[in-house]
């Protein structure tokens, strides 16, 4: 087994020739389709858990679901639903009846229109702002200097490990993510008991849409080649 580490994003081979997407396709030396293959089968057995092979299931059952022109080949292949849509079918494809929404106090109207929507489709929604239970950020050792407002004598930290004891607490069965900062999506992740979904990432600057930063790194965002200061 390759002890070098996969390099995916940097794979060099021409996407329809690669080994992860065809028998007779080829990889680099790093390319972990050609070089795991006890981690591959460890994965495989991981996938006989039957909670977790339904999921997978349904996940790509859905992932195929999002597209038209399905019977005429891959170049004539036509994506028709946005995630909005795909997270509801999910959700229903799983039989859930109970949804967690955990979101970020500054997407407070858009989480309504999506709760509502949820509701609409017969799904109940466990809604938890970030914000929730005021615990001030004191709590983790900062001052006033380290708030966000910094006139501010007291500043409401976020509190996404509360957010995830709330929907484990109300037993939610897919918990569904909407803008939360770097690090707290993380935390929210580790301590739910229930799968987790993204429905939106935030980010302060580009209205939530962080790849129009990758988009634009040829040209707006060319600053990003060199190391960050």
């Amino acid at each position: 087994m390759s002890t070098e580490h996969p390099q995916c994003a940097a794979c060099d081979v021409p996407p329809p020739e690669r080994i992860c997407r065809q028998a007779k396709g080829s990889g680099p030396k790093s390319c972990p389709t050609l070089t795991q293959a006890r981690l591959k089968q460890e994965a495989l057995e991981a996938l006989k858990q039957p909670e977790v092979f339904e999921f997978a299931r349904q996940a790509t059952l859905q992932e195929a679901a999002g597209y038209e022109g399905r019977d005429q080949g891959y170049a004539s292949l036509r994506p028709v639903k946005p995630r909005i849509r795909e997270t509801v079918e999910f959700a229903k494809r799983l039989g859930c009846r109970r949804l967690g929404l955990v979101f970020c106090a500054g997407l407070i109207k858009e989480a309504g229109v999506v709760g509502e929507i949820f509701e609409t489709n017969g799904l109940e929604t466990v809604s938890v702002i970030c914000k929730v239970g005021r615990v001030n950020k004191s709590e983790l050792g900062l001052n006033r200097s380290q708030h966000i407002d910094r006139l501010a004598e007291k500043e409401a930290m976020c509190n996404p490990i509360f957010q995830a004891f709330l929907l484990n607490h109300f037993q939610t069965e897919l918990n569904v993510l909407m803008g939360l900062c770097v690090g707290h999506d993380s935390l929210v992740m580790h301590y739910s008991q229930a799968m987790c979904t993204v429905l939106a990432v935030k980010d302060r600057l580009l209205g939530h849409a962080p790849l129009n930063a990758i988009y634009t790194y040829d040209s707006y965002y060319r600053s990003l080649k060199a190391p960050l200061e």
